[in-house]
């Protein structure tokens, strides 16, 4: 698809380190992130820069917002907890003591 020398094959594979690799433009990325996305091929994904921290501040900056405006990231919280934000509930209080 690429059109890769063996060579540059190699550095890619290497570089993903077996994992699937993103690069490109800000939209090029938000495409691919999307694709596996709306095929139910992830319902989240773990982020692994290529440098620190900057790599992170360009991902939130120039990504996030393109995600943002297809609807697929979003642009405020629901609750102040995790379990809030994920829509789940709260266990049951023990009010059960230490027999010690």
């Amino acid at each position: 698809k690429h059109n890769m020398s063996l060579r540059e094959l190699r550095d890619f594979a290497a570089a993903a380190m077996g994992h699937r690799l993103l690069c490109g433009t800000p939209d090029s990325v938000a495409d691919g992130l999307e694709e596996w996305f709306v095929a139910g091929a992830a319902d989240g994904f773990n982020l692994m820069p290529p440098w620190f921290p900057g790599a992170f501040d360009d991902f939130v900056d120039q990504v996030v917002p393109i995600l943002q405006k297809r609807g697929l990231f979003r642009t405020e919280y629901t609750g102040r907890t995790l379990r809030d934000h994920l829509g789940l509930s709260r266990p049951p209080r023990s009010d059960r003591t230490n027999a010690n």
